[in-house]
């Protein structure tokens, strides 16, 4: 199985009118990808993608961080469960 980027940014050209959109996208399954973020307006293709460079740093950094906090709140939950069991145990 090849391992490809979970999350990416592309430029995508507008419909009628000649503005861009920035998105983050994300790989849910080998065929299906799903935007995660998105901003239009962009007068040219290497605006949006510029925007997509810079949001795509602070949508995984935001994304590490909430992980980090929910594993610390796990690891203590685990933790008070441990001492809970052993008190029980020395009963």
């Amino acid at each position: 199985m090849a391992k490809g980027k979970k999350y990416d940014y592309r430029a995508i050209q507008g419909g009628d009118d000649a503005t861009w959109t920035g998105e983050i996208t994300r790989q849910v399954t080998s065929k299906e990808i799903v935007v995660s973020k998105s901003q239009g307006g962009f007068a040219t293709e290497s605006e949006a993608l510029e925007w997509g460079q810079e949001a795509i740093k602070s949508f995984v950094k935001q994304l590490t961080d909430q992980n980090s906090r929910r594993n610390e709140a796990y690891e203590e939950k685990m933790e008070k469960a441990r001492i809970y069991r052993a008190n029980k145990k020395s009963d």
